[in-house]
């Protein structure tokens, strides 16, 4: 049954401060929400009778092979123009004649009967963190009782975890999808031949999310931008229907399709902000970039509120082992005005690493965000929310029984999708953390445009490695994103030059390698070759005088789509 809330009836208009006086917080959350219109759920959803399909089937999970679930659809979004495959082009996220056109996706929706519009959204962008914090609040929202959308991306097995639905937060189930589609075929058709063509993978598929949420009659919709937030195929959320916005953080990535610096950057996720919607903004930020963002929302008389306030503390206490798996023990505590308050002690995320405490501490901001507007979020829901999210393929240590399964008995594996200078740096110093003193491979592999450089010399910079084993992985289907292992190995020996680490090159080696006798760091490329023989070999060269160190560390990393398709072994 859903929840009616007790709203705050004596809201004022907000009275934004001066542009000379940082807007830190507001003094009042601006106007209370109801997640429907009145507390008569039936007389909502009756305002969108019309416009809905009939109900299907139970939002249930499940996985397997897309093409094999899913013939039509998958076929279908394959001959439409995939950007994650063949790159974003220059500019294209930028509010400028370059970027990419906001009003087909607008066209779109309505031929689809603007299924955005039958639930309220919380609409997240930022360089780093929006999908695990993306996870964050809905689990909290999970936790208290609520039904909710999650819209995310990439995927890592399947096209269906990039949409998950129900208090469970499972992926669409495979019939679901497949139904839905089939239903509004024809109207996507339409659209695709009345634009030309030019609609995208990305726009048809974030149009098939909203359908779903609307369907699946979801209390909350919690959408995660794909590139930007300006021109944004997400970014058709309206201020009537945005709860509130999340700018995690401003980095360099995709820095060519944003307008070539991070103030255009900063200027194209600050598109998310609408018009007297707040905003929770992480950080910190560099103050001209901060600058940018409170412009935009002071603008729109959008109410911001910072996770770097002085009323914002948070800390990292200790590292401990719970069912083979190490959670981190952190304390988060915020109190500011209008009883926005909390205090979670002893709090053990799974998610590891300083940069997730600051991604918790986002969703918690985001959560009493949300209950000062009237939301029923009990501490506790914070509490279990933030404790039970887990990310697959985010600083995702392998059970015992996994990395057997691959033949990685009596070590650690570590997966992580870490691609940029940040992320690279939370790896390490989880790495660190967790494994000081024991022996570490590093398997590898990047697309081609990512900062190469700037990721291995941050790398190379905390634990140092004792073995770097460079690879290819495809990418979106094809390998012409992915650069060459070769490539990739050159620009490792010139970061490790660069922290003067003296590397042992062992060159294009086989799993039949040899393991050199040397007390230097051994770099080597491995390309060609599944990544289960990858692992072996990084074991094999992690061994001392032949005998196998049981508290060594195997780290692969660089690609979410290199750690798919180590989990893709795992779970087919």
């Amino acid at each position: 049954m859903l929840k009616t809330f007790s709203l705050h009836q004596n809201s004022r208009p907000l009275s934004l401060p001066s542009p000379q006086v940082p807007m830190l917080y507001p003094p009042n959350l601006l106007r209370p929400f109801s997640l429907h219109f009145g507390t008569n759920v039936t007389k909502y959803r009756a305002l969108f009778t019309q416009l809905r399909l009939p109900r299907l089937c139970s939002a249930m999970a499940g996985g397997g092979d897309d093409m094999a679930e899913m013939p039509e659809l998958m076929d279908y979004l394959e001959r439409l123009k995939n950007y994650e495959r063949i790159g974003v082009p220059r500019g294209a996220g930028t509010e400028s004649d370059d970027g990419f056109d906001l009003g087909r996706m607008r066209r779109l929706l309505g031929r689809l009967g603007d299924p955005h519009t039958h639930f309220k959204s919380i609409h997240i962008a930022g360089t780093k963190g929006k999908g695990s914090v993306a996870a964050f609040i809905s689990n909290i929202l999970r936790k208290e009782g609520y039904k909710v959308g999650t819209y995310t991306s990439p995927h890592l097995l399947t096209i269906r975890e990039r949409i998950s639905i129900g208090r469970e937060g499972k992926p669409v189930p495979a019939n679901l999808l497949s139904n839905l589609f089939q239903q509004v075929k024809g109207k996507i058709d339409d659209s695709v031949a009345s634009e030309n063509g030019t609609l995208s993978h990305f726009e048809v598929f974030t149009a098939l999310a909203f359908l779903v949420f609307s369907h699946e009659m979801v209390d909350v919709a919690v959408v995660e931008a794909g590139l930007g937030g300006a021109r944004d195929a997400t970014n058709v959320i309206r201020s009537s229907e945005l709860a509130l916005s999340i700018i995690t953080s401003i980095g360099k990535e995709h820095l060519e399709a944003l307008g070539g610096s991070l103030q255009s950057i900063a200027m194209a996720k600050s598109g998310i902000i609408k018009e007297g919607r707040p905003v929770v903004i992480g950080g910190p930020l560099e103050p001209d970039i901060e600058l940018i963002i409170r412009e935009r929302a002071q603008l729109l008389d959008s109410p911001v509120l910072s996770t770097c306030h002085p009323g914002v503390n948070c800390s990292l206490k200790q590292y401990q082992v719970d069912y083979e798996r190490p959670v981190q023990i952190c304390d988060i505590g915020i109190k500011m005005q209008n009883d926005m308050e909390i205090d979670l002690r002893g709090l053990k995320l799974q998610m590891l690493g300083n940069h997730q405490l600051r991604n918790a501490v986002m969703a918690t901001c985001a959560a009493l965000c949300l209950r000062n507007q009237g939301l029923i979020i009990s501490n506790e829901s914070i509490r279990a929310g933030l404790e039970q999210t887990c990310l697959q393929g985010r600083m995702q240590f392998l059970t015992k029984r996994e990395a057997s399964a691959i033949g990685a008995d009596n070590i650690s594996l570590l997966i992580d999708g870490a691609h940029t200078e940040a992320s690279a740096k939370g790896l390490s110093e989880v790495i660190k953390a967790v494994h000081q003193d024991y022996p570490l491979a590093l398997v590898v592999a990047m697309a081609s445009d990512k900062d190469h450089f700037s990721f291995a010399k941050q790398l190379l910079s905390g634990r140092k490695p004792d073995v770097v084993l460079l690879t290819e992985v495809t990418i979106a289907g094809g390998k012409s994103r992915s650069i060459s292992a070769l490539d990739l190995k050159d620009v490792w020996i010139k970061a490790a030059q660069d922290v003067g680490i003296d590397i042992f090159d062992l060159g294009v080696i086989s799993p039949e390698v040899e393991v050199p006798n040397t007390s230097r760091p051994v770099f080597a490329v491995c390309s060609n070759t599944p990544i289960i023989n990858i692992i072996t070999v990084a074991l094999k060269l992690i061994q001392t005088g032949g005998k196998r160190d049981d508290s060594g560390l195997v780290c692969v990393t660089g690609s979410l789509h290199l750690v798919s398709s180590l989990l893709s072994v795992l779970h087919f």
